[in-house]
C-alpha cells in the first residue's frame, strides 16, 4: 500500500487515472440508479455498444469523441423505440437487432481508419493513458450529468415511480425517457477511457443494484452507489497496480464481489428471520 501511495505521489499519469475511475465512478452510480429502477438495464448494454460508430466517426472527422458518440446513442435509442412501437418486434429484441448492427459498423469504421490497438483500448479501456484533455473532458462531462440530475431530479424521481401521475401532472413521459437517454449515452463516453465500452454497462449495473439491495429511496440508492462506484475503482486501481491486471476489469470485479457480499449478506439475514 505505501508503494502504492508513493506512486500515486511520484507519478501524475496514476494520480490522474485513480481521479478519472472515482469520477466516473460516481457518476454511473448516479445515472445507473435511473436506469435500474426504470428497467432500462438491457437499454444501457445496448447504449454502451452503439456508440461505437460515433466514437469512429469522431477520430474520423476530429471532432470531440462525445459529439460523436452522444449523436449514435440518441439515434440508437430513437431506432429502437421506433421499431417497437411500429412493429411486432418485442423491445428487447429490437434493443438486440439495432445495438449488434451499430456495433458491427462501429468496429468495421474503426478497424478501417486505426490500428487494432486503439479498438483494444475503446472496448477495454485505458486509463493509465488518459490524457490530461480526456480528463478535463471526462469531469466536465460528469459535472454536467451529475447536475442535470439534480436540477431535475423531481420530474426524475415522480416519471420513475409513478409514470401515469407524472403523466396527469403534464409532465413528458418520453422527453424524459429520451433526457435519461442522453445522460446515458455522456456517461458512456465519460467511461470510454475507464472501464471501455464493453465493461462500462457493468459499472452502471452493478454498484446500483448493490445500493437496491440495501436502500429504500431514489437519492439514498444514488448517494450509495456512488460511494461504492469510487470504492470499487480506488481498490480496483489499487489491485490492478499490485497484481500488473487490466485496470477496468479489476474495478468491475470489485464492483461484483460487493455485491456478492451484499447478497450473501441479505441472504443470511432473510434466513435468521
Amino acid at each position: 500500500m505505501n508503494e502504492f501511495i508513493s506512486s500515486l505521489v511520484n507519478y501524475n499519469f496514476l494520480s490522474r487515472a485513480l481521479i478519472t475511475s472515482i469520477i466516473v465512478g460516481i457518476v454511473c452510480g448516479v445515472v445507473g440508479s435511473l436506469i435500474i429502477l426504470r428497467g432500462l438495464s438491457l437499454m444501457g448494454d445496448a447504449m454502451s455498444h452503439a456508440v461505437l460508430p460515433g466514437v469512429a466517426l469522431s477520430f474520423l472527422f476530429n471532432i470531440p469523441m462525445f459529439i460523436g458518440a452522444l449523436t449514435t446513442g440518441m439515434i440508437t435509442s430513437f431506432l429502437i423505440g421506433y421499431i417497437s412501437q411500429h412493429s411486432k418486434t418485442k423491445n428487447d429484441a429490437a434493443i438486440g437487432i439495432i445495438y449488434t448492427a451499430f456495433l458491427s459498423i462501429g468496429i468495421i469504421l474503426i478497424s478501417q481508419i486505426n490500428s487494432a490497438t486503439d479498438l483494444y483500448h475503446i472496448l477495454f479501456g485505458n486509463i493509465l493513458a488518459i490524457t490530461t484533455n480526456a480528463f478535463y473532458t471526462t469531469s466536465i462531462v460528469s459535472i454536467i450529468v451529475i447536475l442535470s440530475v439534480i436540477i431535475f431530479y423531481k420530474p426524475l424521481h415522480l416519471s420513475t415511480f409513478d409514470p401515469i401521475a407524472a403523466k396527469m401532472s403534464g409532465l413528458n413521459i418520453k422527453l424524459i425517457h429520451y433526457f435519461i437517454m442522453m445522460l446515458l449515452a455522456l456517461v458512456t463516453v465519460a467511461s470510454l477511457q475507464t472501464v471501455g465500452i464493453i465493461l462500462v454497462v457493468a459499472l452502471l449495473i452493478t454498484p446500483s443494484s448493490t445500493a437496491y439491495l440495501i436502500t429504500n429511496s431514489l437519492k439514498s440508492m444514488m448517494i450509495t452507489a456512488s460511494i461504492l462506484s469510487a470504492i470499487s475503482a480506488a481498490i480496483g486501481m489499487y489491485v490492478s497496480y499490485l497484481f500488473n491486471f487490466p485496470s477496468g476489469a479489476s474495478i468491475v470485479l470489485i464492483c461484483f464481489f460487493f455485491y456478492a457480499f451484499i447478497f450473501i449478506i441479505n441472504k443470511i439475514k432473510l434466513k435468521l428471520i
